[in-house]
């Protein structure tokens, strides 16, 4: 072997040496974590990227809510056989959707159909006894159809669950007042009234039942 030779075979060698030193040694960058943060806020890459866009994904509303929404707004507007539509519509998509019955029955009780409205709200309630909103339209409901132990029954249930909320007095002793209890009625116009002064129907209400 020549020195020319042999001085290749040390540099091959050397070379070699480095290569597996290195690759064994743990230093080398891995594949997934080419970078490492050097602080916990550190980011790999940046957000000014011209040719990315980032977004966030919107959510697409079902038939379901899109009817429901169309109800809502044709309430706002007085629109109740609109609503109407919408509600049934919405209800072929679920029979049992608490919220379309609710309004539906809400509808139902404004043109009249008492009968109709009476079933929406005896189903919202099947659903959830505690819903006080719905005691008190049923109770009206109720009244509206000639079943006044029944609506007097739920308008006691609305009350106990939110004894703070005026109308639900006021409506009551109206329906009292109705039945000749007045001085059951009385005493619920001077809470409705206690409650909310703005209800001047309240007020009057009561100095005219004061008289008596």
């Amino acid at each position: 072997m020549s020195t020319f030779q042999l001085l290749l075979f040390i540099i091959a060698g050397s070379i070699f040496y480095l290569f597996f030193r290195q690759l064994f040694s743990g230093n080398h960058p891995k594949r997934g974590v080419d970078f490492e943060a050097k602080r916990a806020n550190e980011q790999i890459g940046g957000v000014n990227r011209p040719d990315k866009t980032f977004s966030h994904p919107t959510h697409e509303p079902s038939r379901l809510e899109q009817l429901l929404g169309m109800a809502e707004q044709a309430i706002e507007k007085g629109d109740l056989l609109e609503a109407k539509k919408a509600l049934q519509s919405a209800l072929i998509l679920d029979e049992t959707h608490y919220e379309v019955l609710q309004k539906s029955g809400y509808v139902f009780m404004q043109i009249e159909e008492y009968e109709r409205a009476k079933g929406y709200f005896e189903q919202c309630l099947e659903q959830d006894e505690t819903d006080d909103t719905t005691h008190a339209w049923l109770a009206s409901t109720l009244h509206q159809l000639g079943e006044d132990e029944a609506s007097i029954q739920h308008y006691e249930r609305a009350i106990a669950l939110d004894e703070s909320y005026a109308p639900y007095h006021f409506n009551y002793a109206n329906t009292l007042n109705t039945l000749n209890r007045t001085q059951e009625a009385l005493a619920h116009y001077k809470k409705a009234y206690a409650l909310d002064s703005s209800l001047v129907e309240a007020q009057e209400m009561i100095a005219k039942l004061s008289e008596v």
